[in-house]
């Protein structure tokens, strides 16, 4: 019998972490959980704790800290408390893989923290590869810290280069449901409001990367992690519709074929792919089933509607710190949008006005990527008071 895993989960309280504190619930024999964070959902993560006896908690909210310290005052759970303490937390060496899984840009100083000790990362967070996927995939590189995605898309690429090592990839397809306004025009898009995009059709995501997958942000920031992951050229990466969402991405080669990898849209099934890698765990989640009559379609994304896209492939190809100040104002623009600040369209225009304004540095070093996320939240931020 092979020893436990041992996991610590980066953001336990979000969609990614309850999904995997789910698997591995179903895997005792497989996965112990070592450390649990969340920022402010004290109690979830107090009712996590409770269940799972990690060895240590953070609550990075630090008003929350006491309650969380009194609640757990029974048992050997270590509790810390604030930013640091993530860092903290993530260089220590009582776990065998972190699932990075904090929403955005707070994500990527725990996970470099992890990387340079070595540990494996199961990676739910995109914006650490937006931002600084350069000095991210570097590290891993040299620390040998292996890098498994866990976002759907991203896994499926992995899953289908699994034995294909020595074969050059002529271009991975990332597929897109579309969204909740596939087939929408502007006039429509100017009256969405906050409830209506959160409507996803076909998969149960938090609130930031559901907003990101109505404006076809999510799949832009999608490009630029799929080149740093599988060390591609901009050129290499196409965008498909696939409105049904069993198609979770492709690989082309160089002889033409093209590998896919189908499911039901299910995190649970990357999450312990990442988890159980390089072994497949058996699981009672539903299968596709080939006998109902389904028909499964691709388009071309539409991007004069969904700008976003053209603004994220702009960032992709020119590199540097561009992607960082595409990724930073596209949060302060999404945060706004789900307070009923701005409206769906004026996302778009936050965005690449911060884009326009933010300077441009072409091979940035850590400080200069915090400095240029700083810079562009500031200035993103200004448009809403406007």
């Amino acid at each position: 019998m092979t020893a436990q895993k041992r996991i610590a989960i980066f953001g336990s309280t979000g969609s990614i972490g309850t999904q995997a504190l789910e698997v591995i619930a179903a895997n005792p024999d497989k996965f112990s959980v070592e450390i649990l964070t969340a920022h402010t959902n004290d109690e979830l993560l107090i009712q996590q704790a409770l269940k799972f006896e990690p060895n240590m908690v953070v609550i990075v909210d630090e008003k929350k800290y006491q309650r969380v310290k009194d609640a757990l005052s029974k048992t050997h759970v270590k509790v810390f408390t604030g930013e640091d303490a993530l860092d903290e937390v993530a260089a220590m060496d009582c776990y065998d893989i972190m699932l990075a899984a904090i929403v955005g840009f707070a994500g990527l100083k725990p996970t470099l923290k992890a990387i340079e000790n070595g540990k494996t990362i199961g990676l739910a967070n995109k914006e650490t590869l937006v931002v600084a996927g350069d000095i991210v995939m570097r590290k891993a590189s040299e620390n040998k810290a292996p890098v498994i995605p866990v976002d759907s898309e991203h896994s499926a690429i992995f899953q289908c280069l699994v034995g294909e090592s020595r074969n050059p990839i002529e271009k991975v397809i990332l597929t897109a449901s579309g969204g909740p306004f596939l087939g929408k025009k502007p006039n429509f898009l100017v009256n969405v409001k906050r409830d209506h995009a959160l409507q996803h059709p076909n998969w149960s995501m938090g609130a930031k990367i559901t907003i990101d997958s109505a404006t076809l942000m999510n799949k832009g920031l999608e490009m630029v992690e799929a080149k740093w992951l599988f060390n591609l050229k901009p050129e290499q990466v196409q965008v498909v519709i696939h409105p049904q969402s069993i198609i979770h991405s492709m690989v082309q080669f160089e002889d033409g074929s093209v590998k896919a990898q189908m499911g039901l849209p299910d995190m649970k099934l990357p999450i312990q792919y990442a988890l159980g890698f390089p072994e497949r765990l058996p699981n009672q989640f539903p299968r596709y089933d080939f006998k109902k009559p389904n028909t499964l379609t691709f388009e071309e994304p539409d991007t004069r509607t969904f700008r976003n896209l053209v603004l994220a492939t702009e960032a992709l190809y020119k590199g540097g710190n561009m992607p960082c100040i595409l990724n930073a104002a596209n949060e302060i623009a999404v945060f706004a949008f789900l307070r009923n600040r701005i409206g769906f369209l004026d996302i778009t225009e936050m965005v690449e006005r911060t884009m326009n304004k933010i300077t441009f540095i072409e091979n940035p070093t850590l400080d200069e990527y915090f400095d240029s996320d700083g810079e562009a939240r500031n200035f993103a931020a200004s448009l809403i008071q406007m």
